[in-house]
């Protein structure tokens, strides 16, 4: 029989068979390419899904912010200080972080439709209730409230993303989903003291994300689409035990260096999105002739947060993208870079605040965008290194330790570190406080996010030695699975793959 009439066998199947695992991981990443590889292929109930996981996420961080647009309103009303200040964010966040990995448990396991629509439900009913509270024990009680609805969406939205799309488009749609963070974030300190300077009363800033929320609720329960764990990569690997899970991601070194290094962006983003509007208002005051109030100072940090955001996100992402073809370890090297460029930006601008309005947010708005290059670019990293049926519990792990060590903390630590230089700074301990001596405190206790910023850009230059290795072992074992799910006899490999990541 002449040899050239046989038709070569390069299913995933016998590729296994033989052995060559790269050939089959080779045929499964050119499987995938062709899957969405355009966003002309995207279907119309797809873009309506990732609509919706954009505007929950933009009123979610709207919620978060709003109160630090008021930030001097509350402090007033509840005649407390800037630790107490800080608590009240430090304890959304730490109710956030320790419901993190229940609902990354639960959306790894059941109906993320179900989860996401009662936590929606939850934080959105605290939140309008709270505004209502008039003790400062309850309102930062219904603060952690808050954080525990959050906490249900924000660890299951991103895995579905992922499990629409694959590749560039992936990467593309979760740009927009994390556009929605620094954007959001904008809108709740413009929606903070645009409302409650309107109205009269801090508190009706309070309540118009509720009202979203309801809308969002609706839209998660009848719009939005649901699908299989591993559906855009049709991936056949089987969910593991919860041990499991967490013993692979711990021994992930992509994975822990990355969530270490975002642990640092989440730091530095939480002291500078509470304290920012603080640090701002108290140096332009100290300028001869200038005389801004607390509202005015937010709206306009609000918009430079927003514009950075916006321009910053999708710039991170379109960086990755034509870096990616060029450089293997292209994401952690960008991420690494722009938290080494933050810094130097976040320090000067703490400088120049009592010098320069413009100055002052110019360089806020580039401090602000290099440090948004990161956002779309770690989420995607994440979601590549990690196997379909564990993202969930990914993403909540993440979420426990970055905001653990990071933004539950850093508004309370700069709060203190910051009362406590007051004290140190002033001539005598019976005085109050000047003006001069709350803003050189406050800037002191701010100097500690451009040290974090540079622990990061580290943090995230060691990663690059470990991501493609880690990516090439998920690959690897969506292949196996796929070889498993039509040929049971090879279990035993795909079982050793998953179980040893």
């Amino acid at each position: 029989m002449d040899p050239r009439g046989i038709t070569p066998n390069t299913s995933n199947q016998q590729l296994v068979i033989n052995g060559d695992n790269d050939s089959a991981t080779a045929l499964l990443q050119e499987k995938q390419a062709r899957r969405h590889n355009s966003l002309r292929e995207v279907t119309f109930s797809q873009y309506m899904t990732v609509s919706i996981l954009c505007f929950v996420n933009l009123i979610n961080y709207m919620d978060r912010l709003t109160i630090a647009g008021v930030l001097n309103n509350v402090k007033t009303e509840f005649e407390i200080g800037d630790g107490k200040a800080g608590f009240l964010q430090t304890v959304f966040v730490v109710a956030y972080m320790l419901f993190a990995p229940i609902f990354g448990y639960l959306g790894d396991r059941y109906s993320r439709r179900v989860i996401m629509a009662s936590g929606v439900a939850l934080w959105s009913l605290t939140t309008f209730f709270g505004s209502f509270l008039h003790d400062y024990e309850s309102f930062a009680f219904f603060r952690g409230l808050v954080g525990i609805g959050e906490a249900s969406y924000s660890t299951i939205a991103p895995t579905i993303i992922s499990d629409l799309f694959v590749g560039d488009v992936r990467s593309k749609m979760l740009a927009f989903f994390y556009f929605a963070i620094p954007v959001g974030s904008g809108l709740g300190y413009i929606v903070g003291s645009v409302v409650g300077a309107a109205l009269g009363n801090w508190r009706y800033g309070l309540r118009v994300t509720p009202f979203f929320g309801a809308i969002a609720v609706a839209l998660i329960i009848w719009v939005m689409e649901d699908p299989e764990r591993g559906a855009s990569e049709e991936s056949h690997i089987k969910p593991t035990s919860y041990k499991d899970d967490l013993r692979a991601l711990i021994k992930n070194p992509s994975f822990m260096l990355s969530t270490i290094a975002f642990t640092c962006v989440a730091f530095v983003t939480g002291a500078l999105t509470w304290w920012g509007p603080q640090v701002i208002y108290l140096g332009l005051g100290l300028q001869p002739g200038n005389e801004f109030s607390f509202e005015s100072v937010s709206y306009k940090f609000g918009l430079v947060g927003m514009a950075a955001g916006a321009l910053g996100v999708p710039l991170g992402c379109a960086a990755a993208a034509r870096a990616r073809p060029l450089v293997a370890d292209a994401d952690p090297l960008l991420c690494g870079a722009a938290l080494l460029l933050s810094a130097p930006l976040v320090f000067c601008a703490l400088i120049a605040v009592r010098a320069s309005a413009a100055g002052t947010f110019a360089l806020i708005f580039f401090g602000m965008l290099t440090l948004n290059l990161t956002w779309s670019v770690v989420a995607d990293m994440i979601l590549y290194v990690v196997i379909p049926p564990r993202r969930s519990t990914a993403e909540a792990f993440q979420i426990l330790i970055s905001h653990m060590f990071g933004d539950a903390g850093s508004p309370y630590l700069v709060g203190v570190i910051s009362e406590s230089l007051k004290s140190y700074l002033m001539p005598s301990p019976d005085d109050l406080p000047s003006k001069s001596v709350e803003f050189r405190a406050l800037q002191y206790a701010l100097f500690i996010t451009c040290f974090v910023e540079v622990l990061g850009g580290i943090f995230f230059l060691i990663t690059s030695a470990y991501i493609v290795r880690d990516k090439l072992k998920v690959d690897r074992a969506i292949a196996e699975a796929e070889a498993q799910h039509t040929e049971p006899s090879h279990a035993s490999a795909h079982e050793d793959i998953v179980a040893g990541e």
